[in-house]
C-alpha cells in the first residue's frame, strides 16, 4: 500500500491519477473526490497527530503535504507556523511510518533549500551545502536533516526531491497571470529579459520522477533535484506560451535595468528580481541514479498548459 499526503493539491491530485491502479490511502484534512472513503484517513499534519492507524501495512508513503511559502504571508510568526507543518509534522509522520515498518519514505522538499536564485551557468546541485533563511525553505531544510537522521537511526528508506517552480493544466499564481497576459494579447515590456535562465518542470514529470523514485533501488537514500532539463530567459518562457496559445507574442523591448528601478520605486523590487533574476538546477544526478530524463518535453508541457 502507497500513503499520500496533500492529496487534494495541485501535485497530490496528480499523483493520485498516476497511481489509479495502486492501492493508494490518502492521509489530511479533506478527502480527494477520486477516492472512496475507506482509502482515506483524515488527519491534521503536526506534531502532535497519530498517524498509526493509518499507515498500517504500509510500503511507502509520499509526503507532499506542506504549509506552501506564500507572498504575503501576515503570520506573526512565520518560521514556527512553516515549523509546524512542514518540519515537525513531517518528522512526526517519519518517524511514526519507521515504527511502523514503512520502507521507504518520499519527501517532496523544494529548491528553495538550495536558494533563492542561481549565477548564470551555475545550477543548483544536489549536494549544495546551504542553510537557508527564508523560513518556508529554512523549515523544509529542517525536515530533510531530520529525516536522514530517522533513515539513519531506523533503517527506512528516506527519497528527497527538490522541484522548482511546477507548472501544468490548473496552476496558479504568477505562472497562470502570464498565462492570462498571453491569452489575452496583452502588449508585455519583457522583450528584452534574454539574460536570465529559469528552470521549470512539468507537472507531469514531477509525477514520473516521483513514481519511479516509488520502488526504483537506486532512489533510497538520495537527494534529486528535477527539472524540464530544458532552462529558459523569462523572454523565451513568454514566446513559448504565445505559441502554445496559438497567439502572436507581443513582447516590448524595455531594457532591464530600466524596468527593476521602476519596480524598486514601487515597492516590487522583489517580484522584480525573480522575473529578471536565474534559478537552474543541475539534474544530471538525478538522470544517472535512475536513467530517468523528462517523459514530456518543455514545449509540450506549455502548450497543455492550454490545451491538456
Amino acid at each position: 500500500m502507497i500513503g499520500l499526503t496533500g492529496g487534494t493539491g495541485f501535485l497530490g491530485g496528480a499523483l493520485l491519477g498516476a497511481l489509479a491502479n495502486k492501492d493508494v490511502r490518502c492521509l489530511g484534512r479533506q478527502k480527494p473526490s477520486e477516492i472512496s472513503g475507506s482509502s482515506f484517513y483524515q488527519c491534521e499534519i503536526n506534531a502532535d497527530a497519530d498517524f498509526s492507524a493509518a499507515i498500517q501495512n504500509m510500503n511507502v508513503i509520499i509526503h507532499c503535504a506542506a504549509r506552501v511559502h506564500i507572498m504575503h504571508d501576515n503570520s506573526s510568526a512565520p518560521l514556527e507556523d512553516f515549523r509546524e507543518v512542514n518540519t515537525y509534522g513531517t518528522l512526526n509522520l517519519a518517524q511514526q511510518a519507521a515504527d511502523a515498518g514503512v520502507k521507504r519514505f518520499i519527501f517532496i522538499s523544494s529548491i528553495k533549500v538550495n536558494g533563492e536564485s542561481t549565477e548564470l551557468g551555475l545550477p543548483f546541485k544536489s549536494d549544495d551545502n546551504f542553510v537557508p533563511t527564508d523560513p518556508y525553505g529554512l523549515s523544509k531544510y529542517e525536515a530533510e536533516v531530520g529525516l536522514r537522521e530517522i533513515a539513519a537511526r531506523t533503517g527506512m528508506e528516506v527519497v528527497i526531491i527538490r522541484p522548482p517552480l511546477v507548472y501544468g493544466p490548473g496552476v496558479k499564481a504568477n505562472f497562470a497571470s502570464m498565462m492570462k497576459w498571453v491569452n489575452k494579447g496583452i502588449p508585455l515590456p519583457l522583450g528584452s529579459v534574454n539574460a536570465n535562465k529559469r528552470s521549470l518542470v512539468y507537472l507531469d514529470n514531477l509525477v514520473d520522477l516521483i513514481v519511479t523514485c516509488i520502488d526504483h533501488p537506486n532512489a533510497a537514500n538520495q537527494t534529486f533535484l528535477v527539472s524540464d532539463d530544458h532552462d529558459v530567459s523569462t523572454t523565451e518562457l513568454l514566446r513559448e506560451m504565445a505559441r502554445g496559445d496559438e497567439r502572436p507574442s507581443r513582447l516590448i523591448p524595455v531594457p532591464v535595468g530600466v524596468m527593476q528601478f521602476a519596480a524598486n520605486l514601487v515597492g516590487k523590487g522583489a517580484v522584480a528580481a525573480r522575473l529578471f533574476g536565474s534559478l537552474q538546477v543541475d539534474i544530471e544526478h538525478t538522470k544517472k541514479v535512475l536513467n530517468w530524463s523528462p517523459p514530456v518535453s518543455f514545449s509540450e508541457g506549455i502548450r497543455r498548459c492550454f490545451y491538456k
